[in-house]
């Protein structure tokens, strides 16, 4: 069965501004009910987090009642330099950001394509270790940092601000807008995924 997961990543906070904006939205979100101010065991991979609070309903499309009675069903906030990702399942294709080629990373059987890959393997699992190297882009020859590559199926984000919903019902397009604006318009990414 699994655990699902819903994760919006500031792709813009600065490692110097990533706790302040943190506890700007946590503010926000245990204001308006969406969470519950205190912290408790109700997230998976971390020691505590948020419980849906009683205007949870307003921040998805389908409130699920059954959702309280889900062991796992806490907002987690991670602040620090973080590469993000989807869980299970690989990325369809990646983007170079200059000449905007579309690379693929798995073949018609969805089976990763190993020189595909090969490209960006460590480039991504350093990142979060404060590296940024960059990776060469086959058509056009100019190197990206990792972290600017555009990334399909929003499988892989790159920040030092991350908010994972877990077990949350789909998050309303609006309320996930409402959190760029509170981010000082950063970009953000929506990462869904299932462990």
């Amino acid at each position: 069965m699994g655990d699902w997961f819903q994760t919006i990543v500031d792709t813009e906070a600065t490692p110097g501004e990533a706790e302040g904006l943190a506890a700007n939205i946590l503010d926000w979100l245990i204001a308006d009910g969406f969470v519950s101010a205190e912290r408790t065991d109700c997230v998976l991979g971390a020691d505590a987090g948020h419980a849906p609070g009683a205007g949870y309903g307003e921040a998805v499309e389908e409130p699920d009642p059954g959702l309280a009675g889900v062991w796992s069903n806490g907002l987690h906030v991670t602040v620090g330099r973080t590469v993000f990702d989807a869980g299970q399942g690989e990325p369809s294709a990646v983007t170079c950001p200059h000449c905007a080629v579309q690379m693929p990373l798995v073949d018609e059987r969805w089976s990763p394509i190993e020189e595909a890959w090969a490209l960006f393997a460590d480039a991504v699992g350093s990142w979060a270790d404060g590296d940024d190297e960059p990776v060469a882009c086959p058509s056009c020859g100019r190197a990206a940092p990792v972290h600017t590559w555009l990334w399909a199926d929003e499988y892989f984000a790159f920040g030092h601000l991350g908010f994972t919903f877990w077990n949350w019902p789909t998050l309303r397009p609006e309320f996930v807008a409402d959190f760029s604006r509170r981010l000082g318009g950063h970009r953000t990414v929506l990462l869904a995924g299932k462990l």
